[in-house]
């Protein structure tokens, strides 16, 4: 269940991963880059959450910290409403293994050099997951299936290069599957197949979050693809390192608050000539990024931003809180204050 306020609300269980204050940054040329700030973020049971950003917001260091990959600078990562130093040494070997991650480039994330079976038999053996021959090939027959790459005995002797984009996200999605995880994070998982193809993917992901009971984090640029795949959970969405709007997906979608997410849902091409013809584009009052070596004081998008207060968007950042008239939490002091007007140029 999600709540109004745009969070896992798990009475039952606690949520099965949770960022609070988490920050992340990276040294180059002796230089401190503060990629991400402040985020506070849960993905309960069985939840579908995307990400959506511009490149370079920070989605894919998010997703690596949730998947272990990467260590947060500051803040906290709780598993199960508890600190990973609440657990010994063999628990957070298997909360480890218990959250994987779907690479966006299959290609690149396979061995070329080892055959689809190979690439599926070295976790199943590494964990021990299966015992004897037998097993193991039975279990790499039931992941190829469950991916639906059958019959499996024309993948299994592949090569990653003799399989086309598609059949190779499967395997690395059956890859993730072979740990038995409770939690996957799609790195744009389907940006590098047809848009054919990525129907199909979305919808097996959808199905084996319902049979295997998983939690999923969808990384994804386009909002478009986002509403699509979790129509039923959260978007939250990040501009420079920050999350700037969270609630649930038909909320941000229809009636989106950030003035962020309304410039890139306006962005969005509508295949209807009659609702793009009565579609109102929202004009920034710039098209540059800020570079995050040198952040804008207060609301980093208030360059940009289309309803700009002098002496508020730029001095203090805003709290990511709700926001009067939507019931997603926001990151906008002029909307939490009921004064969002156009920015006019000064003549």
């Amino acid at each position: 269940m999600i709540n109004r306020n745009g969070k896992a609300d798990h009475k039952s269980k606690p949520p099965v991963i949770e960022l609070r204050g988490v920050s992340r940054s990276f040294v180059k040329d002796r230089q401190n880059i503060p990629v991400l700030q402040d985020i506070n973020l849960t993905v309960g049971q069985q939840e579908i959450i995307c990400l959506v950003g511009e490149s370079g917001c920070g989605k894919t260091t998010t997703g690596k910290i949730i998947s272990g990959l990467l260590d947060p600078s500051g803040g906290d990562l709780l598993i199960d409403g508890r600190t990973l130093e609440e657990y010994n040494p063999k628990e957070r070997k298997l909360i480890r293994r218990e959250m994987q991650i779907v690479h966006q480039d299959p290609f690149a994330s396979l061995n070329p050099a080892h055959t689809i079976g190979d690439i599926l038999s070295f976790p199943l053996k590494r964990h021990r997951m299966v015992n004897g021959g037998a097993a193991l090939r039975r279990r790499i027959w039931e992941l190829l299936t469950m991916v639906d790459l059958t019959p499996p005995g024309d993948i299994v002797g592949k090569y990653p290069h003799q399989l086309s984009g598609g059949q190779r996200q499967r395997v690395s999605i059956a890859r993730a599957l072979t740990v038995q995880p409770r939690l996957i994070v799609a790195d744009e998982a389907v940006s590098m197949v047809d848009v054919s193809i990525r129907i199909s993917l979305l919808k097996m992901l959808h199905d084996l979050r319902d049979r295997l009971g998983l939690s999923i984090v969808f990384i994804t640029h386009d909002l478009a693809l986002a509403k699509y795949f979790a129509w039923d959970g959260r978007i939250a969405v990040m501009y420079l390192g920050r999350i700037v709007e969270i609630g649930r997906t038909p909320d941000v979608i229809a009636n989106p608050a950030h003035p962020y997410t309304r410039a890139l849902l306006a962005a969005v091409p509508e295949a209807d000539p009659d609702l793009t013809r009565h579609k109102q584009a929202l004009r920034l009052r710039s098209d540059d990024i800020p570079s995050l070596t040198a952040i804008p004081r207060g609301c980093a998008f208030h360059p940009r931003c289309p309803y700009f207060v002098p002496g508020v968007c730029d001095v203090d950042v805003p709290p990511l809180q709700p926001a009067p008239d939507h019931p997603q939490a926001v990151a906008c002091i002029p909307l939490q204050q009921g004064k969002l007007e156009l920015w006019q140029p000064t003549p």
